[in-house]
């Protein structure tokens, strides 16, 4: 681990951070207006907007953190690398002189001091962008500092026209909240209104913009590149966290992935596993019910420690569903006599898998709440992890309860 010193990069990864945030509040912020703009991340800026893929962008952001804030040096690099980047970019742009500018924001948690042509230029009023084109001019010619001398030179090298077009397109918006402050920003953006659930929804929000944010950086794998995400796009998805939040609905947070086989692994010698060997359950097939069984398991213990729900409302969660299961086993094992084949058996069982599977996929962990199938298909097969304890069993073959007697925890198969 690096440790605090002259060689940690803990500055530079906050600045990454904040830059991903940033972008995040800001296309929030524009949802509200215009729904239709468009964002990307480091193609010609570190933030761009646009109206769709292929147009000239019609801002580029430069974002700025520095945790000590401080004062926003007209000699510093932070301004002159941003300088040298608009320069660049509207170069590549291929504008012409007179045409449209794009809006050029510096957005930097230092403040600009009064007098400098870096005040003159901030969002708020008064604006005096002939001052500050003449204060800028002079700093630039100025015999110091080195570390900037490169970046002024380019500034001096436009023609007079290109330098005041690109002073007046320029707008400093100082004194912006670092990134401890920035989440009550977000908050207010995102538009979240329900108190009790704010850290809930942000971190759901948050999680899936930094997926967002990878794919926008993708540069080598077509497959997972995108061009921009639309303020369209991020309401929608705020409006689906929201309604996990509302009313009776309990949120679904976890996500399904094909299981590790060190995760598989660990469930081999679990009851439930047996279990659905004892009705012939080939690898593949309980590989996708351990899917369900490991999501559900985490996700009913995500809503306990989050209080979306009691344990006694799982209990009576659990008990709707061994209803279920109670009538479908009967009825299925009514059917057996003294002269039913141990083949026919297994498949009476394989059966009663099945539709209890298909039954309980459709029940909510809380009536009138959304739901996702592998949550009651996965609770089940936790219902059938504890057979061999349970007062009310729950299992698959007919013969489920004399087999969990003679179970020794080993990989058993029929």
């Amino acid at each position: 681990m690096a440790q605090a010193g002259s060689h940690s990069a803990a500055g530079q990864m906050m600045g990454y951070l904040y830059q991903c945030e940033l972008a995040l509040f800001e296309l929030a912020e524009r949802s509200w207006q215009d729904p239709t703009v468009e964002l990307r991340m480091e193609v010609l800026d570190d933030i761009e907007f646009l109206y769709e893929p292929g147009l000239a962008p019609i801002e580029l952001l430069q974002s700025k953190h520095r945790g000590d804030a401080g004062v926003l040096s007209e000699t510093g690099k932070d301004v002159w690398r941003s300088v040298v980047s608009w320069i660049d970019a509207v170069k590549q742009l291929g504008r012409e002189a007179g045409s449209p500018m794009p809006l050029l924001r510096l957005i930097t948690t230092q403040v600009a001091p009064e007098g400098t042509f870096l005040y003159l230029l901030r969002g708020s009023e008064p604006r005096d962008e002939a001052s500050a084109l003449t204060k800028m001019e002079v700093v630039a010619a100025a015999t110091g500092p080195a570390s900037t001398a490169e970046d002024r030179a380019t500034f001096l090298n436009l023609t007079p026209l290109e330098r005041q077009e690109l002073v007046g397109a320029m707008v400093v918006c100082d004194g912006a909240p670092v990134m401890s402050d920035l989440d009550s920003k977000l908050v207010r953006a995102l538009g979240i209104r329900r108190p009790e659930h704010v850290d809930a929804i942000l971190d759901e929000i948050k999680g899936w913009w930094y997926r967002v944010a990878v794919e926008l950086l993708e540069r080598k794998d077509p497959g997972r590149m995108r061009a921009s995400v639309s303020a369209q796009e991020l309401t929608t998805r705020i409006d689906e966290v929201m309604d996990h939040f509302t009313g009776l609905t309990l949120p679904i947070t976890e996500e399904l992935r094909r299981l590790t086989e060190a995760e598989v692994s660990v469930y081999s010698n679990h009851l439930f596993v047996a279990q659905m060997r004892w009705v012939g359950l080939k690898d593949r097939a309980i590989g996708t019910h351990l899917r369900d069984y490991h999501h559900s398991r985490a996700q009913r213990s995500e809503w306990i420690r989050t209080f979306k729900v009691s344990e006694a409302e799982l209990e009576r969660y659990e008990r709707r569903l061994w209803d279920e299961w109670d009538h479908i086993f009967v009825d299925s094992a009514d059917a057996i006599d003294g002269k039913t084949s141990d083949a026919d058996i297994r498949r009476i069982g394989k059966d009663v898998l099945k539709t209890t599977m298909r039954t309980v996929a459709d029940m909510p962990a809380r009536q009138g709440s959304a739901t996702e199938g592998w949550v009651g298909r996965g609770t089940m097969h936790s219902l059938a992890d504890c057979a061999d304890t349970s007062e009310e069993p729950v299992g698959w073959h007919p013969n489920f309860e004399a087999l969990c007697q003679s179970h020794n925890y080993g990989n058993e198969q029929e």
